[in-house]
Parts: structure tokens; C-alpha cells; sequence
């Protein structure tokens, strides 16, 4: 069970973001994807926990609440889909 994070802060990190999480259920795991041109946080992450209950206690109460100064947009994620034609070559 993995949940999505929008809007976050660059400064967040993946232990306050867990720590955040860890007060719905037990964390799994945190994610936050590196822009791979500037190697700056992309302003979003993933959380994986434990159980689909704890999930949907954190996406209730997360979703639009104010933190680091940013409202959060918090859902369950979707399964990543390969890009189309995205083979590593150049064009």
C-alpha cells in the first residue's frame, strides 16, 4: 500500500515525512524522487505503510492539511506506466 504526496516543501525529508506518517500506522518505506538534471527534490514522494486501513487514515487526514508552509495533496498512488517510446535514445 503506497500513498502519494504533492506539494512538498524541497526541504522535507525522507525521516520527516515518515515520522509524520508514522502517526496512522508503521511505515514500510519513503520515497522521495531527485530531479535528475539539477539533483534538487521533485516536491513530491511516496509513503508506503503497512495495511490499506492505516493508508486510508493518513490520505483522510493528510489531504489539504497545511505543513512546512505547503498544502499537502495526498492520495493512493498509481501504478507507475511506461512512458511511450521513452527507449534512452535520443530523438
Amino acid at each position: 500500500m503506497t500513498v502519494y504526496i504533492g506539494n512538498l516543501s524541497y526541504e522535507v525529508t525522507e525521516d520527516d515525512l515518515s515520522a509524520v506518517f508514522a502517526e496512522y500506522g508503521t511505515v514500510k518505506q519513503v520515497k522521495l524522487p531527485i530531479d535528475r538534471e539539477s539533483g534538487r527534490k521533485r516536491g513530491f514522494g511516496f509513503v508506503e505503510m503497512d495495511s490499506e486501513p492505516e493508508e486510508n487514515k493518513a490520505i483522510e487526514e493528510l489531504d489539504g492539511a497545511e505543513w512546512m508552509g505547503r498544502t499537502l495533496k495526498v492520495n493512493k498512488a498509481k501504478p507507475r506506466t511506461p512512458r511511450e517510446g521513452n527507449s534512452g535514445g535520443s530523438w
